[in-house]
């Protein structure tokens, strides 16, 4: 919130005054990489309970974003438990209402969420198809969105449940998506208001349903204009903000409506743009045709069919009831410690399960999981099977066919890979859905020995403990040996691999071996005995000892039966990572070598600049490189080192060099992060405030914008609670406080955050 001058005097928490939901996937990923945004969602829902009478603002959401009128009975039934049990593990209530995914509704879609005690869900105004005042009156067909939205409608289903449907106000939503409402606070809450109609008989609601990147992502400033617009309803007397638990339990539904089936917010069609070429599209490919959906859900659909009769026929020997079973992994998924899978077993094991056999109930499970996550709805929405969305739906297929394989037998890849022939990119490089398959999905199935294999190959660029953990793979290392000589180094030893997820097991031993750069090698092979084991060892550290790498390499082929394995080896998220490792030493040597040539002609480049002559662009470069290389290093300091940054940018500026925005503005905020964190456990830090007024003040004279959020919150969270106290101190002497008096004084302009 901010007064007139852009000054911030308030922060507030969206999210406890609105209603909103986060899939369960992205609620995952947050906990672990971003906890403090977590925390701040599950505070706002606590907070909206207070606010609104118990209510909660956080809505529930089927779990992996499937079209549920495209799913199957048992599908449809299994992603609304598990999204009702992931909100209920991490927001510790029962749901009131649940998002469905593109609000894609049909009646066997309702009926599942009454059954499992939905009070709610929210639609399209194009989705209502007629209505009426109550039971025994007379229908009122409607006409696309001509439905009231200010009202709650009961929707009568066959089993004779009922829930109700709120649906929203259409054009004030496409105002905030497309005609700029985001622009300006004010005059997006007067356009709330106006919803309001004096015609309309009794209390009303106005909502409005948007997607969440459309405040601040899609409209810079967008997550301001609605804290300001929310505000100035807020301090009304005529109107009060409330969320659909609220206002239900105030207003049951009494009118009824039935809504027009297999329909969405996001397809005029209905729900054909995740299955058909319907004409939906983003936009970004005028002529592009999406005819290549339907064959990619037959061919998932074909899949998911096929693995369906061998999964309920093996899991029915392990568990009590598969697809009850299935129901409730979610447990499971949502904690994988030993004690949550014995409880697992001891409430659906159909006997006693040894360890193998719990590892193929897993597997099993697994293989249904990742059925289900292949119909994540971003895979059709977009506009080429090429594209990132529907490429990882594949991932989730091909990981559904390798676990069929192992558990089943049976390779059903050539019957599915057939399908996919029919599925073709706009792309003529791309070629087919085969081709992409083949490219894309194929070589990255992962197994223990390709685990293996990234551990021992990364394992040269680092320190790994004696248990570490890789993705969801647990490594024991049981032995191991490292030997280095100059550039070179080498690793070999054996290790135990265990997933966390299935519990599947392996020991396995490894060598591996860099001379330097790319050249890089390494083996894997499943753990024999000792003998052969220690062999290995020794023959491999003497011709390593002798700097006969030839020699090595060719045992390594004969140890480990010809599988070699590369940087290429690596997962995806490590392969930059090492390959940065490895061009480290190189890049060092460039850096030197450039840093001689710029030491060389500074003076040189500055008499030019003082003659107003433009110099060589063979000294220029350098002198870029190296004065944007130091502001880097300078930036990466713990803390920040001020000092540096100023004599680099004085540097730059004098020369009128340009700054590498790409490189700095990464790690810039990563030290505005890294500051943030800091102050946030010691706001009274002298040095610490020290750098951040210094790196910050400089930070500002650079031409790109570097973003302060994390620093503005931990100023206004952290900081400023502290003033009171540091005041009095100060007050009474004690210089310390006076000091940071200052800085915090300093600090409060530099982020424009006040103070008190």
């Amino acid at each position: 919130m901010l007064d007139e001058q852009g000054t911030i005097t308030r922060i507030v928490n969206n999210y406890a005054r609105i209603s909103f939901n986060f899939g369960p996937t992205l609620l995952s990923w947050l906990e672990v990489h971003a906890p403090d945004v977590y925390a701040a969602l599950l505070e706002a829902d606590a907070q909206s309970r207070e606010r609104f009478g118990g209510h909660g603002s956080a809505l529930a959401q089927s779990y992996g974003h499937t079209i549920l009128p495209l799913a199957n009975d048992r599908d449809r039934r299994t992603q609304v438990i598990w999204g009702l049990r992931d909100f209920e593990h991490r927001f510790g209530r029962r749901a009131e209402g649940m998002w469905l995914p593109e609000t894609a509704a049909d009646t066997p879609t309702l009926e599942v969420l009454a059954e499992h005690g939905m009070h709610f869900t929210v639609l399209a105004p194009r989705q209502a198809k007629r209505v009426r005042a109550g039971e025994g009156e007379e229908w009122t067909e409607l006409d696309g969105a001509s439905i009231d939205p200010s009202r709650p409608y009961q929707a009568r289903l066959p089993s004779g449940r009922s829930i109700t449907l709120f649906f929203y106000d259409g054009p004030i939503s496409q105002g905030v998506a497309f005609e700029g409402l985001l622009n300006f606070g004010p005059a997006f809450a007067n356009r709330l208001l106006d919803g309001f109609d004096d015609a309309r008989r009794g209390d009303q609601l106005v909502h409005i349903a948007t997607d969440g990147e459309s405040y601040g992502h899609h409209h810079r400033h967008g997550e301001m204009a609605l804290a300001a617009a929310l505000e100035q309803i807020d301090a009304r007397s005529d109107v009060e903000l409330v969320n659909y638990g609220a206002f239900l339990e105030r207003h049951p539904a009494v009118d009824e409506v039935e809504i027009v089936e297999a329909s969405s917010w996001s397809c005029a069609h209905g729900v054909e743009r995740w299955r058909a070429d319907c004409g939906c599209s983003t936009g970004a490919h005028p002529g592009w045709s999406q005819a290549w959906r339907g064959p990619l859900r037959d061919a998932l659909d074909w899949l998911r069919d096929q693995v369906a009769p061998r999964f309920e026929r093996a899991a029915s020997e392990l568990l009590r009831d598969p697809w009850w079973a299935r129901d409730r992994y979610i447990e499971v998924v949502l904690d994988r410690r030993p004690e949550s899978r014995e409880r697992f077993f001891a409430g659906h094991a159909a006997r006693p399960l040894d360890a193998a056999e719990q590892t193929r109930a897993f597997e099993l499970l697994e293989l249904q999981r990742h059925a289900m996550l292949m119909y994540t709805s971003c895979g059709w929405f977009f506009d080429d099977i090429s594209g990132i969305e529907s490429v990882q739906v594949l991932h989730y297929a091909g990981r559904v066919l390798q676990l069929a394989k192992d558990l089943f037998g049976d390779d059903l890849e050539p019957g599915f890979l057939a399908r996919l022939d029919a599925v073709r990119s706009n792309l003529p490089a791309m070629g087919t859905g085969r081709e992409i398959y083949e490219r894309a999905v194929r070589p990255a199935v992962i197994d223990l020995v390709k685990v293996g294999a990234h551990y021992a190959v990364s394992s040269l660029f680092e320190e790994y403990g004696e248990r570490s953990t890789i993705y969801c793979y647990e490594v024991d290392l049981e032995d191991s040996h490292r030997l280095q000589a100059g550039r070179a180094r080498f690793h070999v030893g054996r290790a135990r691999m265990e997933s966390r997820v299935t519990q599947e097991e392996a020991r396995l031993s490894f060598a591996a071996l860099h001379l330097g750069d790319h050249v890089l090698a390494g083996a894997v092979r499943p753990f024999r005995d000792e003998r052969s084991y220690e062999e290995l060892v020794r023959t491999a550290t003497e011709a390593f000892g002798r700097a006969d790498f030839t020699a090595l390499l060719r045992m390594m082929d004969r140890a480990f039966g010809g599988s070699s394995y590369s940087l290429g080896s690596l997962f995806r998220d490590e392969q930059r990572k090492v390959a940065d490792l490895v061009l480290e030493a190189t890049l060092e040597e460039v850096e030197r070598t450039y840093e001689r040539l710029y030491d060389s002609h500074a003076p040189l480049l500055r008499y030019l600049r003082q003659l107003g002559t433009p110099a060589p662009r063979a000294l220029v470069l350098p002198a870029q490189f190296i004065i944007n290389a130091r502001l880097r290093r300078a930036l990466e300091g713990e803390p920040p080192d001020v000092a540096a940054m100023r004599r680099n940018v004085d540097e730059a500026k004098e020369q009128a060099l340009q700054f590498d925005r790409g490189a700095l503005l990464l790690s810039a905020e990563h030290a505005v992060e890294r500051l943030a964190d800091g102050l946030h456990r010691r706001p009274r830090d002298l040095d610490l405030l020290e750098a951040a007024t210094g790196a910050i003040e400089i930070l500002r004279e650079l031409p790109f914008e570097v973003d302060l959020g994390v620093l503005q919150n931990v100023v206004y969270g952290t900081v400023r609670p502290q003033w009171a106290e540091m005041l009095a101190a100060g007050e009474r002497g004690d210089g310390d406080a006076r000091r940071w008096l200052e800085l915090v004084g300093t600090l409060r302009e530099l982020v424009r955050v006040r103070v008190p």
